[in-house]
């Protein structure tokens, strides 16, 4: 399924991104320090908006906080996410290599995208 950026707007804590996806809109928002390692993995942001929205499995990470992973080219999209008010926001995101983190697929502790 494809994402399509509606909108961005630059917030205290971050970047809030509208998307437009399975015909509704979705706002994400993505920390300035996850912003910062975006740009340090080399990586774009819809990567990472997909990731979030179509991961292939989403893990249970620490304090009440999921992991969605996405594979690429032998390597995972690790993107840490949180809720604040019912909103998805992007804490961190790290691109290490696939055997080293992911489970199997199909796993969902969380979706962002029911």
């Amino acid at each position: 399924m494809k994402i399509k950026i509606v909108g961005t707007e630059d917030k205290t804590k971050g970047r809030l991104y509208k998307i437009e996806v399975a015909a509704k809109t979705v706002e994400l928002l993505l920390t300035w320090h996850s912003l910062d390692r975006i740009a340090i993995w080399d990586l774009n942001p819809e990567q990472v908006l997909e990731t979030l929205l179509f991961p292939e499995e989403v893990v249970t990470g620490h304090n009440n906080r999921f992991i969605a992973h996405k594979r690429y080219n032998g390597h995972i999209i690790r993107a840490v996410y949180e809720y604040e008010l019912n909103l998805p926001v992007l804490v961190t995101v790290y691109y290490p290599t696939a055997k080293r983190y992911f489970k199997g697929g199909r796993n969902f502790a969380d979706k962002v995208l029911p």
